[in-house]
């Protein structure tokens, strides 16, 4: 049926013309079905604010009946998870520097002693809360679990001391943020965030614009090495990256008052590497990409789970463990580890090698693969 200002043949025949566009631009027609996938299974099963079996360092001075109690009802609280017992105090002060534990438990000696004396003795809970959505539930599950933890074990004599107020205090100490402001946490992250979407997209938009153009075929003409090509193409980009820096950072100190403890050229060098690492990303998919439509939806496929499962969005802890592998193959993970840590705990070299190391081996492995990528399209 037709009238007067729509003919259905007309429109029938331009609908399939877009569904064939559609069909013959298969990595479009992929990203429209697999992005809505990925958010649905990262969301659905990945993500969650409220983690559990948090690593936990205890640094038992008593070793008495009273503490044994307390640590086996920690446990079962789901909330703690303890995998370390450290001899000294600055051995539990190294593992939370280090972000090998969430919290630290100190438990003064003499404390059954004093517990039975009636003196109301003190535990200390350390809590790093450089992200306080990560401690909050748990650190207000151990405050309801101390209040009656040792009454099974209050008997007799010391029925007494079931009475209220509790037989013995907590003292949580927030380190590394004690006011809790999520600007100390998203803060540093954002610049993460950014320079992965920027230095992605940018260096994959970069060549495969050329390729468009036809100025490529003159690139290839010329004696240029293909690892001299990647570089002479990323190197600009790495300056954009150090301006977005410092433009972030001084925003970051004046505008929000994020702490900054650590040695800031440390935080320079680190960030080369992540650059580095992230612009190769985008040059091997400049090099798999035949449109700059393509390259950008390529981009954002890498950006989504690295924004999901990095531990900028959501507590790192929190995902399950099939999601965390997948975390810790992405540099943003480790590059919000070590801003985080240089920043608000004044991370030194030997606190931040284990990311280093990480970010260096995704650097190393892009690298190759974009070569090798460039490699077979001068074939």
């Amino acid at each position: 049926m037709t009238g007067a200002w729509l003919s259905f043949a007309r429109f029938s025949a331009l609908i399939r013309k877009e569904f064939i566009q559609m069909r013959r631009d298969r990595l479009t027609f992929a990203m429209m079905l697999g992005v809505p996938l990925m958010q649905l299974l990262l969301f659905g099963y990945a993500i969650n604010s409220d983690p559990k079996h948090l690593a936990t360092a205890v640094h038992d001075q008593d070793h008495s009946t009273f503490t044994r109690t307390f640590l086996k009802a920690l446990e079962n609280s789901d909330y703690f998870e303890i995998i370390a017992r450290p001899e000294t105090a600055d051995e539990a002060d190294d593992l939370l520097s280090r972000g090998t534990v969430q919290f630290v438990i100190e438990i003064p000696p003499n404390f059954s002693r004093d517990l039975v004396r009636g003196t109301h003795p003190a535990m200390l809970l350390d809590a790093d809360a450089t992200d306080p959505a990560a401690t909050g539930n748990a650190v207000s599950a151990i405050n309801i679990l101390a209040r009656n933890v040792l009454n099974r074990d209050l008997t007799g004599p010391l029925t007494h001391l079931r009475a209220t107020p509790p037989s013995f205090s907590l003292i949580t100490h927030p380190r590394y943020n004690p006011e809790g402001r999520t600007q100390y946490n998203i803060v540093p992250g954002i610049l993460g965030v950014i320079l992965t979407l920027t230095m992605v997209m940018f260096t994959a938009l970069a060549v495969t614009r050329e390729i468009e153009r036809g100025t490529m075929e003159n690139l290839l003409t010329t004696p240029a090495r293909p690892f001299e090509v990647m570089m002479g193409k990323i190197f600009p980009y790495i300056a954009v990256g150090y301006v977005q820096t410092a433009i972030i950072l001084i925003a970051a100190r004046w505008l929000f008052d994020v702490p900054m403890i650590g040695s800031l050229t440390l935080l320079s060098a680190v960030l080369l590497l992540f650059v580095a690492a992230n612009l190769a990303v985008g040059f091997t998919f400049s090099t798999l990409a035949t449109n700059q439509l393509q390259a950008v939806q390529m981009a954002v496929f890498f950006f989504l789970p690295s924004i999901l499962l990095s531990g900028f969005m959501f507590p790192f802890r929190g995902m399950p463990v099939w999601a965390q592998w997948i975390g810790e193959i992405l540099p943003l993970t480790h590059f919000l580890r070590i801003i985080r840590g240089i920043l608000l705990k004044g991370n030194t070299t030997s606190d931040i090698l284990m990311d280093v190391g990480a970010m260096a081996l995704f650097f190393l492995a892009a690298t190759v693969i974009a070569l090798n990528r460039y490699r077979q399209t001068l074939d």
